[in-house]
């Protein structure tokens, strides 16, 4: 079965080099950094800029984290950003201003927040767990973000791009005449795909979590990372050999980058509450990144019996689709 997988390997790997795909990959890696440690972690944003109008003076011992204003006016422009808290403290009871998120239990807590600071010495304190400070949380949040967008989209056009280009060349006409065994053709491509993903896993982490922090989570991230690599890898190959060319693979790799994958973001990374996400099948992939980035446990047992079988199905519709299509060129 094995007969040929070096040489397969290898002309593989030129296409890589000669397809720029390295070089597409180091270039997002950089990118990727350089946005995380110059820009993204440099947006320090106050949680609820808390507003206060008091003419009377009656909140002597409000929070020094409350800003106060002369007039009303003034705090009804300091609140119309759908972010920061207003108290108008100007009547016999402090009273709320604040233009709505769109999100109930949101405003609840930027109400209750606001008010919390008006009495701080009352207060209860809550119990800190966990060790990510805000700068280190917001880190991990955008790291696991783009690591899923490169594997996602990236993933998925990469392979397919080389199959497309192997067809233009006529080497799949070739196999069709060749005594070459079909699986080996597709797990030399995996071989290469899932070493570059693991390579650029583990760059993309080191480098924006830190060295410590980064190989702390690696394990973890390594076999989510794979997971997904090898089902957007085995995706793009069946697609890139059902279809004809690669203008109808370019609307399937749009559809799959907007509407397939925009849900699970948002779902994911704000306080958005779509009940029918759970079936969403990127959504648990997407939640097995964050979680291996965050120490969090996965969904267990389940979510690994799900995964085998859809890899394992995936190159069983590509290993069919790709004999079909060499015995139509051949």
């Amino acid at each position: 079965m094995w007969r040929g997988f070096p040489s397969i390997l290898k002309k593989d790997f030129k296409l890589m080099l000669s397809g720029r795909f390295l070089l597409l990959a180091l270039g997002s890696l950089i990118l990727y950094s350089c946005y995380i440690n110059f820009v993204y972690v440099k947006l320090d944003q106050d949680i609820y800029p808390v507003y206060l109008y008091d003419p009377g003076n009656t909140q002597a011992g409000a929070s020094a984290e409350v800003t106060q204003v002369d007039t009303i006016e003034d705090l009804q422009e300091k609140c119309s950003d759908s972010y920061s808290v207003g108290i108008d403290a100007s009547g016999s009871e402090p009273e709320i201003i604040m233009v709505t998120s769109g999100i109930t239990g949101t405003d609840h807590y930027r109400a209750a927040y606001a008010l919390s600071l008006l009495s701080p010495e009352s207060s209860h304190a809550a119990e800190l767990i966990g060790q990510n400070n805000k700068e280190m949380k917001n880190r991990r949040e955008i790291t696991c973000e783009f690591l899923f967008f490169e594997l996602t989209a990236v993933g998925f056009l990469g392979l397919a791009s080389m199959l497309f280009k192997e067809k233009q060349m006529g080497v799949i006409r070739v196999h069709g005449i060749l005594p070459v065994n079909k699986a080996v053709f597709i797990i030399a491509k995996l071989c290469l795909f899932l070493l570059s993903d693991l390579v650029f896993t583990c760059l993309l982490t080191v480098i924006n979590l830190g060295l410590a922090a980064g190989l702390l989570v690696l394990p973890a991230v390594f076999i989510q990372a794979g997971i997904l690599s090898l089902i957007m890898a085995l995706a793009g190959f069946f697609c890139a050999v059902r279809l004809p060319d690669f203008k109808q693979f370019s609307l399937l790799y749009l559809v799959l980058a907007i509407f397939i994958s925009t849900p699970v973001f948002l779902a994911g990374q704000t306080s958005i509450a779509w009940s029918w996400i759970n079936y969403h099948p990127m959504y648990h992939l997407f939640m097995g990144i964050k979680n291996a980035y965050f120490g969090t446990p996965s969904a267990g047992g389940s979510y690994y019996s799900v995964c085998a079988p859809v890899i394992v199905l995936l190159f069983l519709l590509a290993h069919r689709a790709l004999i079909r299509e060499t015995a139509k060129e051949g």
